[in-house]
């Protein structure tokens, strides 16, 4: 089987579905001879042609405009949006066009987009290279929000997102980019071609949207993440040596409520981590189903690691982003409540 690090994995997922699919189409800022800004669509314009890759104007809100006819007149658009803090411009044609066509029109229409985004920090880049906006998706109906943690999931996921036929918000974390990132920052990263789910089948398969993954068993806590925020927390469980199980959500809608259930009826505890914000963050959104579904189970209260309630502050990176000595200490408090 093929090692890729996630950056090949997307670009072999659009791959995949373009040569599977003449109606794929993708687009956005750079992608077309220049690959992208972090190249995921290097050499698909070479492959395909200008017509199925192409480069569009500095217009977050064109861009997805655009996608949105087309999704209308039966294409598959599969859009980047540079990173995730430029999608502010184009926020009013997800949530009040794309994310309500198919109810506008009693099914008459669907909008099968798929608008990529890197998202999170880790690379010093600042207020405005660094944010994670997932939550600003997750609150709107008739949108699915998919983040991955690793390359296999990332292609899996992006080759159900572009089939699926509803618009789909794919946020690549993109400090895993290259490798499986756990918030030691001071560590040498470990490359994803010396990692399991570096291994990646090089022909077509998809992962249900909506399912989650149970990336390391136990039996003391429950620790929900997703993205970056997966490997963080299974360098917390390892540092403290606390028998946690770490649950990958991949998908934040749908979501996987039962597995959640499931493991915080098992083990009584719960630590929810997200690298945005906390006031509002989804996180939120998280404890209170967990309080709600698992009330009568719970030995302590539902504790939430996350992001400062500030912009990303790039002259304190470190202390900002949620790491595993903050993920570990969340560990120890509700172990001993």
């Amino acid at each position: 089987m093929a090692r890729m690090t996630m950056i090949e994995a997307v670009r072999s997922a659009m791959d995949v579905s373009m040569a599977r699919d003449d109606d794929v189409v993708v687009f956005g800022e750079d992608v077309g001879y220049f690959g992208g800004v972090f190249r995921c669509t290097q050499g698909l314009q070479a492959k395909y042609g200008k017509t199925r890759c192409f480069d569009t104007p500095i217009s977050e809100s064109g861009i997805v405009g655009t996608a949105i006819g087309m999704a209308a007149y039966g294409l598959k658009p599969c859009v980047e949006i540079q990173f995730a803090d430029y999608m502010y411009p184009a926020y009013d044609q997800i949530t009040q066009e794309a994310a309500r066509i198919r109810y506008r029109s009693n099914g008459d229409f669907t909008c099968p987009i798929v608008l990529r985004m890197p998202t999170g920090g880790g690379i010093f880049g600042g207020q405005t290279h660094s944010q994670s906006p997932e939550a600003l998706f997750t609150h709107v109906c008739g949108l699915k929000v998919i983040v991955p943690s690793n390359p296999y999931d990332a292609k899996g996921l992006l080759i159900a997102a572009i089939e699926d036929p509803d618009p789909v918000m794919f946020l690549e974390p993109k400090r895993l980019y290259n490798g499986p990132f756990d918030g030691h920052h001071e560590r040498p990263v470990t490359p994803w071609s010396k990692h399991e789910l570096g291994e990646v089948p090089e022909g077509h398969y998809s992962i249900p949207i909506g399912k989650a993954d149970i990336r390391r068993a136990g039996s003391a806590v429950t620790v929900v993440a997703y993205g970056t925020m997966v490997h963080v927390a299974l360098a917390a469980a390892e540092d403290t040596g606390i028998d946690a199980e770490v649950i990958d959500l991949r998908s934040l809608l749908p979501l996987d409520l039962d597995t959640i259930v499931q493991s915080v009826n098992k083990t009584g505890r719960c630590v929810v981590v997200h690298e945005a914000t906390l006031t509002s963050g989804f996180g939120g959104e998280i404890a209170s189903l967990v309080q709600e579904h698992c009330f009568y189970h719970l030995e302590a209260p539902v504790v939430r690691v996350a992001g400062w309630d500030t912009p990303y502050p790039h002259a304190q990176e470190w202390d900002y982003f949620p790491g595993p000595g903050r993920v570990g200490r969340a560990l120890a408090e509700v172990m001993e409540a």
